[in-house]
């Protein structure tokens, strides 16, 4: 896929980014297909498929209005850096922190940074519930994200601790949603945080039902949260 084809999908899906966007994105393609080869980075493999699902998908968000100008913002279980790589390098005015605890995987991202001349990006070898408890993370910033396939109340443990009040977690959901909702709402209650109204955000041309969560920090997380590294998972609040 060269560049004037993703420009094209980046524009027909009324994305705002910088003009050099789709050149960057072109880059990042070709060193995902290049390292996918010798690690398992992604499974979707068709230059199209992948553009869509995982760079046009990224950016939807940005049509929300609620990532703010000049704002800083955690992708946790980036993996091959989706959404927040992404992000990145549409909005050179945000500060992103990609945390993921597999290095070979921030190892390609700082690849993909040096490659594509990404210089607002800092990169944290971290599993979500450690890197929540450290100073310089805990709530200190305005938005974190995850396109992580867990429900939303785990989500909620990893990923609220990291949001200053006032700010968002935002949660990439398919129709699975609907039914997350209920232990999502109770978990995210007790870590401080408020379920607010699902955006719908399509991709042109794809039959996704793709969804973007958001959940507003209303209260400091209480001091006990995140648990453990693995205990989220085991033990997901909001389930009783």
């Amino acid at each position: 896929m060269n560049i004037s084809e993703i420009t094209e999908r980046i524009d027909r899906n009324g994305i705002q980014a910088i003009p050099e966007l789709a050149e960057k994105l072109h880059v990042y393609l070709s060193l995902l297909k290049e390292w996918n080869s010798r690690m398992d980075l992604t499974a979707v493999l068709n230059d199209e498929e992948t553009v869509d699902r995982h760079f046009i998908d990224s950016l939807t968000v940005l049509k929300t209005g609620l990532i703010p100008e000049a704002g800083n913002l955690i992708d946790v279980g980036t993996g091959a850096g989706f959404p927040g790589m992404v992000i990145a390098m549409a909005r050179p005015d945000l500060e992103v922190v990609l945390l993921d605890a597999q290095q070979k995987r921030l190892t390609f991202l700082q690849a993909v940074c040096e490659a594509t001349a990404t210089t607002n990006v800092k990169i944290i070898h971290a599993r979500a519930e450690d890197g929540a408890r450290e100073k310089g993370f805990r709530e200190k910033f305005d938005i974190a994200v995850a396109r992580a396939v867990a429900p939303v109340n785990v989500l909620s443990e990893y990923l609220l601790p990291y949001v200053r009040i006032g700010g968002y977690v935002l949660c990439w959901k398919g129709p699975a949603l609907k039914d997350e909702l209920e232990g999502g709402r109770k978990a995210a209650h007790l870590l401080g945080g408020s379920l607010e109204m699902p955006v719908f955000c399509p991709v042109e041309g794809r039959e996704w039902e793709h969804l973007i969560l958001p959940i507003r920090k209303i209260q400091p997380t209480p001091k006990q949260y995140p648990r453990k590294a693995g205990i989220p998972k085991q033990k997901p609040l909001g389930n009783t």
